[in-house]
């Protein structure tokens, strides 16, 4: 197990069992060590189970990103359900790490395999990581995104695009 997932499956154990928050590691990995927005994906028999994470980031290093992210997949995904005890052991974890999003000016610099995608308008903003299973065409990354934002198909909207480092 990549210590990145190791660190997120730890945290989240001792968080849902002792109810406390764990330090990060002494020694930090190089991954661990730079700064950059993290997503913790949670899944339960191959099922989205909580995930929740920062495209831009908010820690000192991305070990921290990841600690208060897990924490927040675990507990405070608005779609489901904390996590219980009971399910600890039947979890299975990766985590995104992201490069910075640069702003697109032509759909055909999208690729949903490739790139994740940021839509905004305003203050709403909707975020879906690349290489998601069912979502193959740009199309359908930019109508998930906008609905996750609550702005319509129809609605104009800057794009930005991000790749990410996924660790199983």
């Amino acid at each position: 197990m990549h210590p990145l997932v190791k660190l997120a499956r730890q945290t989240v154990e001792t968080y849902i069992r002792e109810c406390r928050v764990i330090e990060p590691p002494s020694e930090l990995t190089p991954e661990m060590r730079q700064k950059a927005g993290a997503f913790v994906s949670i899944k339960k028999h191959g099922e989205l189970r909580g995930c929740i994470g920062t495209f831009i980031p908010s820690c000192e290093n991305v070990a921290e990103e990841i600690i208060r992210n897990a924490i927040c997949a675990a507990t405070q995904d608005p779609r489901f359900h904390c996590i219980q005890k009971d399910e600890l052991s039947e979890l299975s974890y990766s985590v995104d790490v992201l490069t910075p999003p640069e702003e697109v000016k032509n759909l055909k610099e999208l690729d949903p395999q490739k790139y994740g995608v940021i839509v905004s308008k305003g203050q709403r903003k909707g975020l879906l990581l690349p290489d998601l299973e069912g979502v193959d065409t740009v199309e359908e990354q930019l109508h998930i995104s906008k609905m996750k934002a609550g702005i319509a198909d129809n609605e104009e909207v800057k794009i930005f695009r991000f790749e990410v480092k996924r660790y199983h």
